[in-house]
């Protein structure tokens, strides 16, 4: 078996405070609730109803998140006021994409509950994915491995600039 060391993440998952019903930790609602260190969380922008922030282990560069301030997993359950606020947010977050890296497509959606493929069942959360063509290689289907070609700092940099200005 192989095995791909990465310290860093230890640091990550024990920075989070909160649980939820499962004793499994939300980092969105930590996100969410963290207002001095949007930062550290990714977090580029901060709606009335949702937060947009980097996805910490990308598809691609961009890749990111637009989960409601409301702890749900249930897309049925949020407020009209709450999924247009996400709505609108996503077509802000593909006006942004576009600018900064010009991608040729992108993946939009959101995996609800874990059979789906759910990272974080218990927090609806949306997904901005920047794509372009040739994007996907042999090192994924063969070995398990993306590159991902700029340091998750460097695009948060970037895309906080273009963020800022909503």
């Amino acid at each position: 078996m192989e095995r791909l060391w990465s310290p860093w993440r230890a640091q990550y998952i024990d920075s989070f405070k909160e649980q939820d019903s499962q004793g499994e930790v939300c980092f969105f609602c930590v996100a969410v609730s963290d207002f001095e260190h949007p930062r550290e969380h990714l977090v580029l922008h901060t709606s009335n109803h949702a937060i947009v922030m980097m996805n910490k282990f990308p598809y691609n560069n961009g890749h990111l998140l637009i989960a409601p301030k409301i702890h749900t997993n249930d897309i049925l359950a949020l407020p009209d006021e709450v999924f247009a606020d996400i709505s609108a947010l996503t077509r802000r977050c593909v006006g942004v994409l576009n600018d900064v890296y010009s991608p040729q497509g992108f993946n939009i959606g959101a995996n609800l509950g874990r059979a789906a493929g759910a990272g974080v069942p218990s927090h609806l959360h949306f997904h901005v994915l920047p794509r372009w063509n040739g994007d996907t290689n042999f090192l994924p289907v063969i070995s398990e491995v993306k590159v991902i070609s700029e340091s998750i700092n460097d695009t948060y940099l970037k895309l906080f600039e273009h963020c800022s200005r909503w």
